[in-house]
C-alpha cells in the first residue's frame, strides 16, 4: 500500500490557494460565506475529511440540525460555476474547475451545464465526482472520462485509523469493518452510539422477523428523525454485517470469524431461526437501500420496505410485493403508526 495514505505531511494542500484550481460543493439553501471557507480549508488541511453538508450538517458539534439538503441551484451555478469557467489559466496550463457530489444539480442546472460541457472555454478542465453516476444525465456521462475510485479494503482503513487517529487496534478493526470501505466516514463514527445502534438494529430484525408493523414504522422512523445521512447509512452498513455473520456461522458453527464476535450467542439464535433464510437476498435489499439512501429517497420508507421484504424472505419466500413497486408497502402501516 502506498504510505502516503498514513503521513499527512505527505498530501500538499497548495491547491487551496492556487488561483487556476476552482472547488464547488453543494450548498444548502442558506449558508454563510464564513462557514463555506471553514469548510474548505479543513479540506486543505486533510483530504479525508467530511466537509458535505448533507454527510455532516454542522461542523461546531451544534445537533440542532440533522439533516440539510444541499444542491446545486440555478443561481449558484450562474454566478459561480458558470462564472470561473470562462477564466484564462493564470498560473497554469489549465484552469481546473472541480464539481463534487456532481449528482446533486438540480435538472436544469444539469441542463445548462451540459452546454459548458459541449462548448468547453479554452485550456478548461472539469473534474467531477459523485457516488451515484447512473443518476447522471447520460449526456454528461458520454462527455467524460470515467475514472473509477474502488473502496478501501479493511486492512488500509484499520491501518488509518490506529497510524493516524490513534484508535485502539480492536476498535479499529471493528469501524474498518462497518465502514463501507470510506475511511473519511469512519472517523467520525462513536463507538458508544454505534453499539447502542447494532441493538437497534438486532431488534429491528426481530420486528422484521415477526412483521411486528408498529415497532417497525417506529425504529423506521426514529432513525429518519434522529439520525443524519451518514447515521442511516452506518445502519444499513451494520445490518449488513450482522447478516453476513449469520452466513459465515450457518457454513462454520464458529464465533472466531464473526465481526459482531460479542454477539455470538445471539447470531446462534437467529441461525436456529432461519434456517431456510434467503440471506444472499437480503444483503442485496440492503446493498440497494444503501444505495438509494442517497438519493432522497425517504429513509422511513426506505425502511420500513425494507423489513417488509426480510419479513419472507427471513422465511425463504418470495417478497409479497414486486422489488419494482416498493411504495405498496405504505398504506396500512401509515394508517397503523397514526393509530
Amino acid at each position: 500500500m502506498n504510505d502516503s495514505f498514513y503521513t499527512s505531511d505527505a498530501f500538499d494542500p497548495s491547491w487551496y490557494s492556487h488561483p487556476d484550481i476552482n472547488l464547488f460543493l453543494p450548498l444548502p439553501s442558506t449558508v454563510s460565506f464564513d462557514e463555506l471557507r471553514m469548510r474548505i480549508d479543513m479540506l486543505s488541511k486533510d483530504p479525508y475529511e467530511i466537509v458535505d453538508f448533507g454527510l455532516r450538517p454542522s461542523i461546531t458539534g451544534d445537533d440542532s440540525s440533522k439533516n440539510r439538503n444541499a444542491f446545486y441551484s440555478v443561481k449558484y451555478f450562474n454566478e459561480e460555476i458558470r462564472k470561473v469557467s470562462y477564466y484564462k489559466p493564470n498560473e497554469g496550463q489549465k484552469n481546473i474547475v472541480i464539481i463534487t457530489n456532481v449528482e446533486k444539480m438540480r435538472k436544469e442546472v444539469a441542463n445548462g451545464f451540459l452546454k459548458l460541457l459541449e462548448e468547453p472555454g479554452e485550456n478548461l478542465m472539469f473534474i467531477l465526482t459523485t457516488d451515484n453516476p447512473n443518476v447522471l444525465l447520460p449526456t454528461i456521462l458520454s462527455r467524460c472520462q470515467i475514472v473509477h475510485c474502488p473502496p478501501l479494503s479493511h486492512t488500509e482503513i484499520e491501518n488509518g485509523l490506529v497510524n493516524l487517529d490513534g484508535l485502539p487496534q480492536g476498535e479499529a478493526s471493528y469501524l474498518a469493518r462497518i465502514a463501507g470501505g470510506n475511511y473519511a466516514m469512519t472517523r467520525f463514527y462513536d463507538t458508544a452510539t454505534l453499539k447502542t445502534n447494532r441493538q437497534a438494529v438486532i431488534q429491528f430484525l426481530r420486528y422484521s422477523y415477526v412483521n411486528d408493523a408498529v415497532q417497525i414504522t417506529r425504529t423506521a422512523a426514529s432513525w429518519q428523525t434522529d439520525l443524519n445521512l451518514e447515521g442511516q447509512a452506518s445502519v444499513l452498513n451494520m445490518l449488513e454485517m450482522f447478516i453476513r455473520d449469520l452466513m459465515v456461522y450457518m457454513q462454520t458453527g464458529e464465533a472466531d470469524s464473526l465481526i459482531n464476535a460479542d454477539q455470538a450467542d445471539v447470531i446462534s439464535k437467529f441461525c436456529a431461526s432461519l434456517k431456510d433464510a434467503r440471506l444472499d437476498s437480503m444483503l442485496h435489499q440492503v446493498a440497494f437501500a444503501r444505495k438509494i439512501i442517497y438519493q432522497n429517497v425517504s429513509p422511513k420508507l426506505i425502511f420500513t420496505v425494507l423489513a417488509n421484504r426480510f419479513t419472507a424472505l427471513m422465511r425463504g419466500y418470495d417478497t409479497v410485493i414486486p422489488f419494482d413497486e416498493p411504495w405498496h408497502h405504505l398504506p396500512a402501516y401509515t394508517a397503523l403508526d397514526a393509530s
